[in-house]
């Protein structure tokens, strides 16, 4: 992987969860590094909690563990960049310690929000998809600028899976994105299982937003499969990688210069699905995707 070895070519990880313990003891060599949800190993007791955050020494443990022969990336689910009422530099600050305790090679967060504050704090567990306008842009620049000052490592936000579509937008979400880089200085997570169901339920072609989208600002795709419920395809993270998931991918390895990982992401209870073979034919393919579109830096 470049962040750990200087190597050009990217590398191939997968999204940590608890079914993997084994699977990374046995398959080192099928791995580049391991992104975590950094979220896992701490309790959050809430803004103004003394302690704020509790750790979990038995989470922790099982998520550094990897660590010890394998690069951590870090894959935040719960700072919610995108609230309106509340910008939670507490959590943002635990975010940096942890990438910095674990000298991840970058951190990255959604493009999203999932809590609102009105007196009381909210929770949706879900994240919330924003319209992309200048009202949006204007209120996430400082705060993604604030992660790319105090961060020793690059800082990205993944574009968004969404089920419906926000009216009177002001842009794409490839423009969006490409402004927020230019602005702040952070990158973009490309998870093209997200684009695959935008493009299936909404009804474009996933190769033009990728035209559109700045590929120099991709440091890591991730890769994902999901399933069909009641007319729309989800990003349920089920079983394994659509072909034209895999499509999506050999288009984008090519041409952005600057990645780093393709990340396989699976939830935890799909894995009596995958199987440790299937993970591992998941990642094999992976790398010999990546390996087609760079190979002529192998010349």
């Amino acid at each position: 992987m470049a962040a750990a070895s200087g190597v050009s070519r990217p590398g191939v990880g997968v999204l940590f969860n608890p079914t993997l313990d084994r699977f990374l003891a046995r398959s080192l060599d099928a791995l580049d590094y391991v992104s975590v949800i950094p979220d896992r190993s701490w309790i959050d007791h809430g803004i103004g909690s003394q302690p704020r955050f509790e750790s979990l020494p038995l989470v922790s443990e099982l998520m550094e563990s990897p660590g010890k022969a394998l690069p951590i990336v870090l894959h935040g689910i719960g700072l919610s960049i995108c609230s309106a009422s509340l910008f939670d530099e507490e959590y943002a600050e635990k975010l940096i310690e942890t990438q910095r305790t674990l000298r991840s090679p970058w951190v990255s967060e959604h493009l999203s929000f999932s809590r609102i504050s009105t007196g009381h704090e909210i929770n949706a567990a879900v994240a919330v998809p924003v319209p992309y306008d200048v009202e949006v842009l204007e209120l996430l620049v400082p705060r993604v600028s604030f992660l790319t000052r105090r961060a020793s490592c690059p800082v990205l936000l993944e574009n968004s899976v969404y089920y419906f579509r926000h009216i009177a937008e002001d842009m794409t979400e490839a423009a969006f994105l490409n402004e927020v880089c230019a602005r702040t200085g952070c990158g973009v997570l490309l998870d093209l299982h997200n684009l695959y169901c935008n493009a299936l339920n909404h009804s474009f072609d996933p190769h033009d937003y990728l035209r559109d989208l700045d590929m120099a600002n991709v440091v890591e795709v991730h890769i994902a499969g999901g399933v069909e419920m009641m007319g729309f395809h989800t990003d349920s993270h089920t079983g394994p990688v659509p072909e034209p998931v895999w499509e999506l991918l050999a288009d984008v390895v090519p041409r952005a210069l600057n990645l780093r990982g393709v990340t396989f992401e699976f939830h935890e209870s799909s894995f009596p699905l995958l199987r440790e073979r299937g993970v591992r034919r998941q990642l094999e393919r992976a790398r010999q995707v990546v390996a087609a579109g760079r190979s002529d830096d192998a010349r």
